[in-house]
């Protein structure tokens, strides 16, 4: 190879985020040495105090960055971490260090079974116990949260921002009632009416298990949950939100369905709240989203140093179906934050 050739290629590489002077080496990357949790491959099973009792949760640690870390938030509530294990494919090639969680009344966390535990300030105070037992901090700290991840995280910041040095909202409203009449005015509308009176007659008798409910909803599934045929979605996907959802936590908070809340959630509404949120915040929303895509945009000016990713092509699950505009953005996000270039 020309030497001139040779030289330009080195700069190119070491040019790029992944190889900058103050990013990981790989070797850095995977290094697993000086981590209680490298003996079982990154999974740790942390005590969490409650109201009802002591209990264990999940997490998995993935990589080393000693400034870019992402604890991710899963939706439900009453999900999992799993549909999150996309993101192998885009975060360790960017040398981001993540962490997947499951959530108290999640399928590989404990399972207790009690109605104290579903308040959401009970949640916030365990994502705070998850932080402190993984040595997060404001240095290094990012929280993604994703649909109920999201809500969450809205709550989280709004009780502890000072320890965040970023945040992600994804495909989340800041107010049930809003959603709800999106979903009113702008999804149920696109049911076949026979469909819906047949829903509504089900929703009323509260028969949400008859294996008919969920076949009346699934066009809506596959318009604005993940834009495919529910049976090319995707593994982790059907492992976190059909085979290993929690409805005991599901239905008593968001309620039976992905059309709309009904729950103790139903209440909710965090909008006037968002100018209290002072960390960098990235709100992302799609145009097939379950979610008002141009209410996320709005969030995104109320917050004041806040920022938008919008996804022409994708839905509720974007980090599936609009995955490399989703996993780009997201990636431009968390560096410019850590280079201090965030809005």
């Amino acid at each position: 190879m020309p030497r001139f050739r040779f030289a330009l290629l080195l700069s190119l590489l070491f040019a790029s985020p992944a190889f900058a002077a103050d990013q990981p080496t790989l070797a850095q990357y995977h290094d697993r040495s000086g981590h209680a949790d490298a003996w079982q491959g990154g999974v740790r099973m942390i005590p969490i105090h409650t109201p009802a009792g002591d209990f264990k949760v999940w997490t998995k640690r993935v990589g080393n960055n000693p400034r870019i870390k992402v604890l991710l938030l899963h939706g439900g509530p009453g999900s999992t971490h799993e549909p999150f294990e996309v993101f192998d494919s885009f975060l360790p090639a960017d040398c981001v260090e993540y962490y997947y969680y499951d959530q108290l009344g999640s399928y590989y966390s404990d399972q207790p079974d009690d109605p104290r535990l579903l308040a959401i300030d009970r949640f916030v105070d365990e994502v705070e116990q998850v932080r402190k037992a993984l040595g997060l901090d404001k240095d290094n700290f990012y929280l993604l949260g994703h649909s109920w991840g999201g809500m969450l995280a809205i709550e989280y910041a709004l009780a502890h921002q000072e320890h965040l040095k970023g945040l992600v909202i994804s495909n989340m409203m800041s107010s049930i009632p809003a959603y709800n009449d999106y979903a009113d005015k702008a999804l149920r509308t696109e049911l076949d009416p026979a469909a819906l009176a047949e829903l509504r007659k089900l929703d009323a008798a509260k028969d949400y298990t008859n294996p008919r409910f969920e076949e009346l909803l699934m066009p809506h599934y596959e318009r604005h949950v993940l834009r495919r045929p529910i049976a090319e979605w995707p593994d982790p996907v059907i492992r976190g939100f059909m085979k290993h959802l929690n409805r005991k936590v599901y239905v008593p908070m968001q309620g039976p369905s992905e059309l709309g809340a009904s729950g103790i959630l139903e209440k909710w509404d965090r909008t006037a709240d968002l100018e209290k949120i002072q960390v960098p915040t990235l709100v992302i929303g799609a145009r097939y989203d379950t979610m008002d895509p141009k209410w996320m945009e709005m969030m995104s000016k109320r917050l004041p140093h806040g920022d938008y990713l919008y996804l022409p092509n994708g839905s509720h699950s974007s980090f599936y179906d609009d995955q490399d505009a989703y996993f780009a953005g997201l990636l431009k996000f968390l560096h410019a934050v850590d280079d201090g270039k965030a809005p």
